[in-house]
């Protein structure tokens, strides 16, 4: 009864001051904004689900990263230190094969191309379709201000693995202040806000753009076919820049957890050394899971390294990449250690990732619980580009849809199974996805609770 008499609105502001200057942080979303059971919110919408993507470079050490049993309650080898901390939130698939049918496989190129698009490429440069985040995307994307956030860790603008095609890529976000700005910046609105005015600028830029898409369609008439791709790649663009604006001019509706960071944001230095990319990678991770918190976005891809990742170790002056190549195995470890040490730092990237969504409280669970992150490389062993039992991963339960805490085995399936199921788990409607010996019609039901 108390509840239903409290004063408190979804507009309650906290203020104080740092560095001399006012700030106000908005209540997160709190149980009385709920259902009873915390599922839904009271006014009856469901919560809404998430999709992600987290890739890093140049596989693993099998030998001590692949548990030796299956199922529930496995034994975490040495490389899978990190992860044991957050064994509960995820899954981990091995033994699931990208098979090339004849082509060439293309080093640190073929493997992600393959999980991301369901066929592997004909060329070092070619993208055969759109990736799997862009086709799930557009069917839950619309909504929120952003149908996607994109996240590169390494600081490089071209390290990106979410696209429409080869010529529409998708840029990523490469400095943690920027994406602050882009994402809390002058044009945010407080979803918890108990007023809301819609912004006049914004009115207008969407009006501009409305009467574009009207040009752009005689325009077609004139256009060959390749054209014609082109310019509906870009109208499309245009399109989802026409719909953001039109999610900018509704009220938004009210986000569990929501709270704006505050205090300064500090630009982390330029550079590819492991200190700086772990940095910017937890940096980006905290400011990506208050985005999704305040329903900014409900697709994202996060990219801790790049496939033929260029990471520097301080005191050292060779690369990740060149270690892999030129660093002997030792033959008492079985393992390259220079090499092997990076992979362990990108281990610990995950957990971080996958901690920081986990701690996150949402409703009856977490910000995880509601989310999907489907989390893989482009080889298994970097040394001669294996692209047999390629690891990857799978976080969070998809509102009780999923279950976790599991290591599945592939038994040499084709390792485009995971990215179906990502899809069809999603609403994606599809029967199938990828080519010839690649194409999977089979789920990975052993993750379905």
């Amino acid at each position: 009864m108390l509840i239903k008499t409290n004063p408190i609105t979804r507009r309650r502001i906290l203020r104080g001051a740092i560095g001399g200057g006012g700030v106000a942080v908005s209540l997160p979303f709190l149980d009385l904004f709920l259902n009873e059971n915390g599922t839904a919110q009271a006014a009856g919408t469901p919560l809404p689900s998430r999709f992600g993507t987290w890739f890093w470079g140049l596989g693993v050490d099998a030998e001590i990263f692949i548990p030796k049993t299956f199922g529930a309650n496995y034994e975490f080898p040495q490389q899978m230190k990190p992860l044991e901390k957050v064994r509960q939130h995820f899954n981990l698939l091995s033994n699931f094969n990208v098979l090339t049918d004849g082509k060439t496989n293309f080093c640190h190129y073929t493997g992600w191309v393959a999980l991301r698009c369901g066929v592997t490429p004909a060329t070092r440069s070619s993208l055969p379709s759109e990736s799997l985040d862009v086709a799930i995307s557009d069917v839950i994307g619309g909504g929120s201000r952003f149908r996607s956030i994109n996240l590169a860790a390494t600081g490089v603008a071209r390290d990106s693995y979410s696209f429409r095609s080869a010529e529409a890529i998708n840029p990523p976000e490469t400095s943690a202040v920027e994406f602050y700005q882009k994402i809390f910046g002058p044009e945010f609105q407080d979803p918890n806000a108990a007023n809301f005015t819609p912004d006049r600028n914004t009115m207008l830029r969407k009006s501009v753009l409305s009467g574009v898409i009207e040009e752009s369609k005689s325009l077609n008439h004139q256009l060959g076919a390749a054209d014609k791709r082109r310019v509906d790649e870009y109208f499309t663009s245009i399109r989802e820049l026409e719909g953001r604006l039109e999610t900018q001019l509704q009220k938004p509706p009210p986000a569990p957890a929501c709270i704006v960071p505050k205090g300064e944001i500090k630009e982390i230095p330029v550079g590819l050394d492991v200190v700086s990319v772990g940095a910017r990678h937890r940096a980006m991770t905290d400011l990506l899971v208050m985005a999704l918190a305040c329903n900014q976005t409900k697709v994202f891809n996060m990219v801790y390294s790049d496939s033929g990742s260029s990471l520097i170790r301080k005191g050292s002056e060779r690369t990740h990449h060149i270690l892999t190549h030129e660093e002997p195995i030792d033959p008492q470890l079985g393992i390259q250690p220079n090499a092997s040490w990076f992979v362990d730092r990108a281990i610990e990237g995950w957990a971080y990732f996958v901690e920081a969504m986990a701690r996150t409280p949402e409703g009856d669970g977490s910000l995880l619980d509601h989310s999907l992150i489907y989390s893989h490389t482009d080889c298994q062993f970097a040394k001669v580009h294996s692209l047999e039992g390629i690891p990857m991963f799978t976080a969070g339960r998809l509102n009780g849809r999923l279950k976790t805490g599991l290591h599945i085995d592939g038994r040499e399936r084709p390792a485009t199974e995971l990215g179906f199921t990502c899809q069809r788990l999603m609403g994606v409607p599809t029967s199938s996805w990828g080519q010839q010996s690649m194409e999977a019609t089979r789920e990975v039901s052993e993750i379905f609770a």
